[in-house]
């Protein structure tokens, strides 16, 4: 099991490394999603979730539609979040990049060294989260480390978003970790697997739901009449039934129409689930970073440096 962990660890952590240097003044966001997940089924392993490249004041949870148009100018803040999964034990990690260019075309200079500082704490969030991981501590004294790192840059973290136990072929076994003291006395156990991920913002500290939805989670099996639909609920179970997975990936599979309208179907009855891109309450810039650690009697060991 560990093994599996730190392999897929490494996978992840190489192709975060190499795609962040596709983020640059020009590039399609879904250039770089395919990018990533091309290269995670190239070495044999599996996705864990669709690829995803939220920018600026959207947080998480944004990944490309087919025909994506999405492009990235120099400046802007991108989250890149992926996972990698071996033998169906998950790496899961998120870096925030400055998109490189001419950047004071599209920012001031105050501008850009407040991106800076968003960016930093939330690397200065995750680095506090980590010190404070070991066996038999409570997850809330996680959170509080997280809070206390991010509030030293006078931002916030995103209070309702969380980082989460993992398990085999299970992205989100539970477990919430916390990114401030929520007084959750959970106590973690060693051997047990944790995605930590602070985001750092200079807005109120809450996402809603923006407009759209391109990921999905199989929930249940359903009848339906739409021969197509059926299909597509057949080839999620068959396909995605444990991680949640792209709406642009069924419409590779069936077309852009008839995969759409099964989509919708199978969410608006409940047999998927379909996620929302989160955005900051108050339109505010958002930094990530995350890492997938094991807990360890003393400390932990980090999968995805």
């Amino acid at each position: 099991m560990i093994e599996s962990y730190i392999k897929s660890g490494k996978l992840a952590s190489k192709i975060r490394d190499e795609a962040s240097k596709m983020i640059k003044e020009g590039t399609l966001v879904i250039d770089l999603v395919e990018y990533v997940e091309s290269e995670i089924l190239k070495t044999g392993a599996q996705i864990a979730f669709p690829c995803n490249v939220s920018l600026n004041e959207v947080a998480a949870h944004y990944t490309s539609p087919a025909n994506d148009q999405t492009v990235i100018h120099a400046g802007d803040m991108v989250k890149l979040d992926l996972g990698a999964m071996i033998d169906g034990y998950i790496a899961d990690t998120a870096v925030t990049v400055i998109a490189e260019g001419n950047v004071s075309e599209n920012y001031t200079q105050d501008e850009i060294n407040l991106h800076e500082e968003i960016v930093e704490a939330s690397a200065a969030g995750l680095e506090a989260a980590i010190a404070t991981v070991r066996a038999g501590i409570e997850v809330s004294k996680i959170g509080a480390a997280v809070h206390e790192a991010i509030s030293e840059y006078h931002l916030n973290p995103i209070f309702n978003l969380a980082g989460h136990s993992l398990e085999q072929n299970n992205l989100h076994a539970g477990i919430s970790i916390p990114n401030y003291d929520n007084h959750d006395n959970y106590v973690l156990d060693e051997g047990q697997a944790i995605a930590i991920e602070p985001f750092a913002t200079n807005g109120e500290g809450i996402v809603n739901d923006a407009p759209g939805q391109y990921i999905f989670s199989y929930m249940a099996n359903k009848p339906f009449r739409m021969k197509t639909t059926q299909k597509v609920l057949k080839y999620i179970q068959h396909n995605h039934a444990y991680v949640p997975f792209s709406g642009r990936w069924i419409t590779s599979e069936f077309g852009e129409r008839k995969g759409n309208i099964a989509l919708k179907q199978l969410s608006e009855a409940m047999a998927i689930y379909p996620y929302a891109p989160l955005r900051e309450k108050q339109d505010c810039f958002v930094s990530q970073k995350e890492h997938t650690v094991i807990v360890e009697k003393e400390g932990c060991t980090v999968t995805t440096i």
